[in-house]
C-alpha cells in the first residue's frame, strides 16, 4: 500500500494547468477595434528565431512607412513559417497595405488576410483581420469593384457574429525552472542607453524621402549618390533622415551597397543609425555583406553592434558566415553574453553540421552558463545524434549536477521518447535527477509518460519521489491519471 497523504492526492486532483515550463510573457489580447495609427503589440517571443524582423517590421510600421512594412511582414511567414509571430504578420501585413491605399494594394491585402484564415483560423488578430476585410472591400466598392460590391451587400445583410472571447495568459509557476533561450538581438527603438529613440515622424524627412524613393522607381542609379550624401550629413538633425537612406541602401542592392553601410556602422554618430545599418546589412544576401558583418565582430568595440552583427551573420546561409559566428563563439577575449547568443543563432541553423560543431565546442568550454547554453542550442537540432548525446551528459557523473538536470531537460525538449526516459529513470540512483526527470516526463504529454508517471507513484521505495510523481500526475489531461488518484484516496 502507499503510504501517502491523503491531502496530497485530494491537492493533485483539484490541480489545474496553472504552471507553464518556462516563464513567458503573456501574449497580447486582441483588441476588436484599433485606430488606424495603431501598431502591433511589443514582441512577447524571446528567443523566436523571427523576433528581431517582427521588431524591424513594427518599427517601421510605427514609422508609418506603410510600403517597407508591408514587405517586412508578408516576409515574415515564409521566412520563418513556424514562427509565434507568422500567424498574425499576414494581418498587419494587410493593415499596411491597406494604409499604401492604391488598388493593388488594397487587393493584395485581401489575398493576406484570406491566407491566414486558411492556415492560422484562431489567429489572435482574426477579429480585426475581419473588419479590417470589410474596410478594404467597403473602398474597392466605393471605387467601383463589382466583386467588393457584391460582398459589402452581403455582409451587410448577414447577422453579425459575436466577438470572440479573448484567450486568458497562463499563469506561471516559481520551480522547477527550465532553461531560458538566450534572448536574439534587440531590434526596439532604444538606443544602448535604454532611452527611447527620436521621433522620425517629421512632414519634411517624409516628403524628402518619398521624392529619393520615387527617384529610385525611375533611376536607381541616380538616386544612390543623393542618398550617399544624405549619409554624409552628420548633424543630429539629419539622423532620422539617415536611417531612411539606409533602408533605402539596403532594399536598392548593387554593387557597392555593402560598403556603405558598413561604412555607415563605422562613422555615423547616432547609435541608432549605426545598428540599423547593420540590420539591412542581414537583408544584403551576398558574400561581401558577410565579410562586412564579420569585420564588425572583429573590429568594433560598440556591444550593440555586435549583437546586431550576430544576428545579421544568421540570417544569411553561406558557409563563411556559419564560420564567423563560430570564430566569435570560441573566442574567450569577448563577454559571455555574447557568445552565448553567437551559440544561440549557431543552434537555429538547419545546417546538418551545425549539431556536431555545437557537441565538440561542449567540451572546449569552462563556462557553465555557456555549458547550459550549447545544451539549449543541442535540443534545437532534430537529429538522432543530439538526442543521444544529450542523455550521454546527463549520465555523466563526472558533470555538475546543474549540467546534468539541464541535459535531462534538453532531452525532453529535443524529442527523446518517453519510454526511453522511463528506462534513464530507473538507472538513475541520484533523488535530484529523478526529481528532474519526473519533471520533464510531465512535460511529454503523451501515453508512455503518464505510464511512467503512474508506476512511480504507486512503486517507487522513495516516497518523496511518489509524492512528485503524484504532483506531476494532477497536472495531466489522461483520465488514467485521475482513476489514479482516486484509487489511492479510496485505498483502506
Amino acid at each position: 500500500m502507499l503510504r501517502l497523504h491523503l491531502g496530497l492526492a485530494l491537492a493533485a486532483i483539484g490541480t489545474s494547468h496553472w504552471w507553464s515550463p518556462a516563464p513567458v510573457e503573456p501574449v497580447p489580447l486582441t483588441i476588436q477595434t484599433r485606430s488606424p495609427d495603431d501598431v502591433p503589440p511589443p514582441p512577447w517571443r524571446q528567443g523566436d528565431p523571427a523576433d528581431s524582423l517582427y521588431r524591424a517590421a513594427r518599427e517601421t510600421l510605427g514609422r508609418r512607412q506603410f510600403d517597407s512594412a508591408a514587405g517586412l511582414f508578408g516576409r515574415l511567414p515564409s521566412r520563418y513559417p513556424k514562427s509565434a509571430y507568422a500567424p498574425d504578420a499576414y494581418y498587419w501585413q494587410a493593415f499596411a497595405l491597406y494604409r499604401v491605399g492604391d488598388d493593388g494594394s488594397l487587393r493584395t491585402a485581401l489575398a493576406a488576410l484570406r491566407t491566414q484564415q486558411s492556415k492560422f483560423p484562431k489567429a489572435a488578430t482574426q477579429g480585426d483581420a475581419a473588419a479590417l476585410e470589410r474596410r478594404i472591400q467597403g473602398e474597392l466598392a466605393r471605387r467601383g469593384d463589382p466583386t467588393a460590391a457584391v460582398a459589402v451587400e452581403r455582409a451587410a445583410s448577414a447577422v453579425a457574429a459575436p466577438p470572440p472571447v479573448p484567450p486568458v495568459p497562463p499563469v506561471t509557476a516559481t520551480a522547477p525552472v527550465p532553461p531560458e533561450a538566450p534572448e536574439p538581438p534587440d531590434g526596439s527603438d532604444r538606443d544602448k542607453h535604454g532611452k527611447r529613440g527620436k521621433d522620425c515622424e517629421g512632414d519634411d524627412d517624409d516628403i524628402k524621402i518619398a521624392a529619393v524613393n520615387a527617384l529610385i522607381q525611375m533611376d536607381s542609379e541616380k538616386a544612390r549618390p543623393i542618398l550617399q550624401r544624405i549619409l554624409a550629413r552628420k548633424d543630429a538633425g539629419s539622423a532620422c533622415l539617415r536611417q531612411k537612406a539606409v533602408f533605402l541602401i539596403a532594399q536598392g542592392g548593387g554593387e557597392g551597397a555593402e560598403d556603405i553601410l558598413l561604412e555607415t556602422t563605422r562613422t555615423d554618430p547616432d547609435p541608432e543609425v549605426r545598428e540599423q545599418a547593420v540590420f539591412w546589412l542581414s537583408q544584403v544576401g551576398t558574400e561581401k555583406a558577410v565579410t562586412a558583418l564579420d569585420s564588425i565582430l572583429r573590429r568594433s568595440t560598440d556591444r550593440q553592434l555586435q549583437e546586431k552583427a550576430l544576428f545579421a551573420l544568421s540570417q544569411h546561409e553561406s558557409p563563411r558566415a556559419r564560420a564567423a559566428l563560430r570564430t566569435y563563439a570560441e573566442r574567450s577575449d569577448v563577454p559571455d553574453e555574447l557568445r552565448e547568443k553567437a551559440i544561440f543563432w549557431i543552434g537555429q541553423s538547419d545546417d546538418p553540421e551545425s549539431g556536431a560543431y555545437l557537441r565538440s565546442l561542449f567540451g572546449r568550454v569552462k563556462s557553465v552558463e555557456l555549458r547550459k547554453k550549447l545544451l539549449f542550442s543541442v535540443s534545437q537540432q532534430d537529429t538522432k545524434e543530439s538526442r543521444s548525446w544529450l542523455l550521454t551528459v546527463a549520465r555523466d557523473a563526472n558533470q555538475p549536477m546543474e549540467i546534468r538536470k539541464q541535459a535531462l531537460f534538453s532531452a525532453g525538449q529535443a524529442g527523446v521518447p518517453s519510454t526511453e526516459l522511463g528506462t534513464l529513470y530507473d538507472g538513475l540512483t541520484d533523488r535530484e535527477l529523478k526529481e528532474q526527470l519526473l519533471f520533464v516526463l510531465s512535460q511529454q504529454d503523451d501515453a508512455a509518460a503518464v505510464d511512467k508517471l503512474l508506476v512511480v507513484a504507486r512503486k517507487d521505495p522513495d516516497t518523496e519521489l511518489r509524492k512528485k510523481a503524484l504532483f506531476w500526475l494532477g497536472q495531466s489531461d489522461d483520465p488514467r491519471a485521475a482513476k489514479a488518484l482516486q484509487d489511492i484516496i479510496e485505498a483502506p
